[in-house]
C-alpha cells in the first residue's frame, strides 16, 4: 500500500491508501482528511498539490492538468483530483496560488 504524506495548514497528514487510489475520492467519502478540493474534474484548480518525493512513479500530467496548470507541472505541480497513486509519495497544499504563480511563469518569459 502506498504511503502520502500531505502537508496542508501546517500539519502534515500520513496515511497508506490502497494502489491506484485517488486523493480526492478518498477525501469526498472523508477517507482522507485536510485535502482541499473542489470539482473533482481537473476544471477549478482548487486541489492543486506540489509534489515533493515520488514524481518520478506517477503518469505524465494529463490534458487537464497541462491546460490549468501549464508551465507549472514543470515544476511538479499537480492536480491531486488526476492522480492515482502507486507508490509513496509526498505533496504539499502549503501556499499555493496558482494564478498568482502562473502570472509570475508568465512574467519571467
Amino acid at each position: 500500500m502506498p504511503n502520502v504524506k500531505l502537508h496542508v495548514d501546517g500539519e502534515i497528514i500520513e496515511q497508506d491508501v490502497k494502489d491506484g487510489a485517488n486523493l480526492v475520492v478518498l477525501a469526498g467519502i472523508k477517507q482522507f482528511p485536510k485535502l482541499k478540493y473542489g470539482c473533482g474534474m481537473g476544471k477549478c484548480t482548487k486541489c492543486t498539490c506540489r509534489v515533493l518525493k515520488g514524481s518520478d512513479e506517477l503518469a505524465p500530467p494529463n490534458w487537464k492538468e497541462e491546460k490549468m496548470l501549464g508551465d507549472l507541472t514543470k515544476e511538479h505541480y499537480r492536480l491531486t483530483c488526476q492522480l492515482n497513486i502507486k507508490a509513496d509519495i509526498e505533496l504539499t497544499q502549503e501556499g499555493i496560488d496558482v494564478k498568482k504563480r502562473k502570472k509570475e511563469a508568465a512574467e519571467a518569459k
